[in-house]
């Protein structure tokens, strides 16, 4: 952990100094926007700050001023000193990759008030100055001596970040024919129409129509130009829903206010229902604020005891929703509680054969390794802790969960515990679904919208 000291007055000469090297980052720009409340598009827009004066982003100023007062704080004079004016000149601009180093210098000394002036210099990685000023401090008048704290760690995170990316991707296609169940409530009408205001989808408004317009009234909402299906009730709709996809008039379905099982009761069918020759399953396309790329989650809503047929059917529907919204080969960790096969454990056995179907091309797109813990799965730390040899341990796209359970505690904790944001739809029909539930905002309806739409748009060409 090691010691922070200082050098009290009387240890202290003219000429004496002391510096500090640092490379900005563009975390650091943020962490400092954050924390000072600057947000001033010059250090935090990058568009903006390409028309700007200097072209780029550059950071704050009082940036420089604060490793300034690191240097007096934590070694000249250091802890036990007394910060009395700050004076400050910025010379040039400092820009994300610049390296500045800080120097303070000893320039007066005030024996009877305990006083020193400090020249302060911030130079680039040319040498040349970026800010100069002077520091008036009182120094300490005793040794001091104390453990350095160890500090929080910071985790930046741009919240919707991820989903922002793709919803930015699905606006550069058609907008999609959606077969809206039953929005009966604020929440799914409102859902539909931001989604149809985005490019995002066409929606068919499948339920009672009094019913719909009277919430559309209620709330505000603008049905115009949008086409309204008029049913009796809501396991009507999942039906009428189902015959428009079945028609070619819609290529997916969004959920409104009704129940999960009304909906894919009209869906699973074999006559008349939606079915493929796979099995249908659920992905979570999650945002985790401490996991560098985006993840994927399955299944965490319908398989409840998935066996190896099914869980080859979940992965492979996982890998080409991954692949459609621009991961190209998804790495792909099956999950159990162990690292090895162990007969007893029945998940590690089916994870072993699922690697071995990838190898002889029965699951296709994605490289597959299992089983392996969660820990293994998304942490370098823990791979090279159990010194594991593998090209998907620590770096998943895709979790694989062993069953139901198992797959909604990981995706709820990610969300209620890690700060994750998830937005999922349904895959293996005829075409994708859009499941959310009541608890979701607007942001995640718009971001299942978004996958649907790409997953369409990748299964058209």
């Amino acid at each position: 952990m090691g010691f922070i000291e200082n050098r009290p007055f009387d240890e202290i000469k003219v000429g004496d100094f002391a510096e500090l090297v640092r490379t900005i980052t563009a975390q650091d720009i943020d962490a400092f926007a954050v924390v000072s409340g600057d947000v001033n598009p010059a250090h935090v827009d990058a568009e903006f700050a390409e028309g700007d004066i200097f072209h780029k982003v550059i950071a704050h100023g009082m940036w420089g001023g604060a490793l300034i007062s690191n240097v007096l704080g934590t070694q000249l004079p250091g802890p036990g000193t007394i910060y009395l004016e700050q004076s400050l000149k910025f010379l040039k601009p400092v820009g994300i990759g610049d390296t500045v180093t800080v120097r303070v210098t000893v320039t007066k000394r005030d024996p009877e008030k305990k006083r020193l002036t400090l020249d302060c210099l911030c130079s680039n990685g040319d040498g040349k100055p970026v800010i100069a000023g002077q520091a008036h401090v009182i120094a300490p008048n005793k040794k001091v001596r104390r453990p350095r704290i160890t500090m929080p760690d910071l985790v930046l995170h741009k919240h919707g970040a991820i989903h922002g990316q793709l919803l930015a991707r699905a606006q550069t296609h058609p907008a999609l024919p959606v077969a809206v169940v039953h929005p009966c409530n604020d929440i799914s009408l409102e859902a539909a129409i931001n989604a149809h205001e985005l490019g995002l989808m066409v929606p068919i408004l499948v339920g009672p129509e009094a019913r719909i317009k009277a919430v559309a009234e209620r709330a505000g909402l603008d049905l115009a130009g949008l086409r309204v299906v008029d049913t009796p009730h809501s396991h009507a709709s999942a039906e009428e829903a189902v015959k428009l996809v079945r028609d070619k008039q819609a290529k997916a379905l969004m959920k409104g206010a009704l129940h999960t099982d009304e909906l894919m009761a009209a869906v699973v069918p074999k006559q008349g229902g939606l079915r493929t020759e796979r099995r249908m399953s659920h992905v979570y396309v999650m945002d985790v604020p401490t996991y560098p790329k985006t993840l994927i989650m399955t299944d965490a809503a319908i398989n409840i005891a998935p066996d190896l047929s099914t869980k080859a059917d979940i992965v492979q529907n996982a890998i080409d929703l991954a692949r459609a919204v621009g991961i190209e080969t998804p790495k792909v960790a099956l999950l159990s509680a162990v690292e090895t096969i162990t007969p007893r454990l029945q998940s590690t056995v089916e994870a072993g054969a699922l690697c071995k179907m990838a190898d002889r091309g029965q699951i296709a797109g994605g490289v597959l390794d299992g089983p392996l813990a969660f820990d293994n799965a998304v942490s370098m730390a823990a791979v090279a802790s159990k010194g594991i040899k593998s090209d998907v341990a620590g770096q998943a796209d895709i979790l694989v969960a062993p069953d139901l359970e198992a797959g909604n505690m990981i995706a709820k904790q990610l969300m209620y515990l890690a700060g994750a944001e998830a937005a999922g739809i349904v895959l293996g029909a005829q075409v994708p679904i859009i499941l959310t539930s009541r608890a979701d905002g607007d942001k995640t309806r718009t971001a299942s919208a978004a996958i649907a739409t790409l997953y369409a748009e990748a299964r058209r060409v």
